[in-house]
């Protein structure tokens, strides 16, 4: 029978994080930004929605 390595979970958990690239501070910006755009996004066709009811006043 093949002996197999076993490594602790903590050192798994570090090999993996090892391989990914940190990602750069503007690409965390970018992020972000995109997440808010997306939230304006969804706030504007909300509103737009609560304007077209009908029976609103004014």
């Amino acid at each position: 029978m093949a002996e197999t390595k076993k490594l602790s979970v903590e050192k798994t958990l570090d090999k993996l994080r090892g391989e990914e690239q940190p990602k750069s501070r503007t690409e965390q910006q970018d992020e972000k930004i995109e997440a808010l755009n997306e939230e304006i996004r969804r706030m504007r066709v909300q509103r737009l929605r609560l304007d077209q009811r009908p029976g609103k006043r004014r």
